[in-house]
């Protein structure tokens, strides 16, 4: 009961001096339109797009849009943003100041907002009194971080194409040795092909030639390639696997090796656009019904207080 009979003290009391709150809010709301106008705060507007990461792997347990965002806020980014855009100039910072480089990160911290969205994808907000500047710094930053993301890509690709080139060259090297080694045993000892020159001497040796050809078997040749088999046979037999077998392994670093070389000189882009920037053609800064409306709610609430305090004090008065 006594917070109703509170409350109706308080109605009261209001519309004892409804026109003097009347003015007072009015006045209020009159001062907070001026001073939220472009003679006292600069208005800004806003440009922003939304990107997905495209044709990255996640680093350890982070997400691509994790190391998306990551990339964005590094300090190579931002200082080509601030150099392209001449922002202290733009932003009225003295360069030769002692904490020039802390006031700048501040100002671009307050204009240049990056995060994520709650589907996976990031956003990125940029407030400036030029609207087209504002267009063009989003835009910036995404060319920025492609540019970025190639070049740590192309530092890993070019790792890779050292790494499959040096392969290749000591698998060359081994290959043409061993090429020299049977060529040496093709002409000092008549071994070409194993299998059927073995198949052949087999048959000259037993005589189980058939037909006409029976009688023109050379049998010293056949006595001397019998003889070589049997010496260094099993020897080339090994060198023309150890050739097939690192012929094999020469082509599939072959392989990889052109891939490697056409990602890195393959130009990806890095974010997929969803939603482009464009300029705005409506300031998004100050919100001026927003201040106009807070300013009369406060100026409310705390003429209601003054009034308050005026009649408790006109009260005490007449009690004493």
């Amino acid at each position: 009961m006594e917070n109703f009979f509170n409350n109706i003290k308080i109605i009261n009391l209001i519309f004892k001096w409804k026109w003097h709150l009347v003015i007072l809010i009015i006045i209020a709301m009159l001062l907070a339109v001026l001073f939220s106008s472009s003679l006292f705060i600069t208005p800004l507007y806003k440009s922003s797009a939304v990107i997905y990461p495209s044709n990255t792997s996640p680093y350890s347990d982070e997400s691509e849009t994790e190391q998306m965002l990551q990339i964005l806020q590094a300090r190579d980014i931002r200082d080509s943003i601030i150099n392209e855009f001449d922002l202290y100039k733009h932003y009225e910072i003295s360069p030769d100041g002692k904490k020039h480089y802390s006031y700048m990160v501040y100002e671009y911290s307050e204009k240049v907002m990056i995060g994520k969205t709650p589907y996976e994808a990031v956003s990125i907000e940029v407030l400036d009194k030029d609207p087209f500047i504002a267009c063009d710094m989003v835009n910036a930053i995404i060319d920025y971080y492609n540019l970025k993301v190639r070049k740590l890509h192309n530092e890993k690709f070019n790792e890779v194409v050292i790494m499959y080139k040096k392969a290749m060259d000591d698998k060359k090297k081994y290959i043409d040795s061993l090429e020299v080694i049977i060529h040496q045993m093709n002409k000092e000892y008549g071994l070409i092909d194993y299998g059927s020159q073995s198949r052949e001497v087999a048959r000259g040796f037993l005589g189980t030639v058939d037909g006409s050809n029976s009688s023109l078997i050379n049998k010293s040749e056949v006595l001397k390639l019998k003889k070589n088999i049997e010496n260094v046979g099993s020897e080339f037999i090994l060198l023309n696997n150890l050739f097939n077998q690192e012929t094999a392994k020469y082509i599939e670093a072959k392989m990889e090796y052109d891939i490697s070389v056409m990602n890195l000189n393959r130009n990806y882009t890095y974010a997929n656009v969803i939603t482009s920037p464009y300029p705005a053609d409506k300031k998004a800064y100050p919100i001026r019904w927003v201040i106009v409306a807070l300013t009369a709610l406060a100026t409310f609430f705390f003429s209601v207080i003054i009034i308050s305090y005026i009649e408790n004090l006109k009260l005490s008065k007449k009690n004493t």
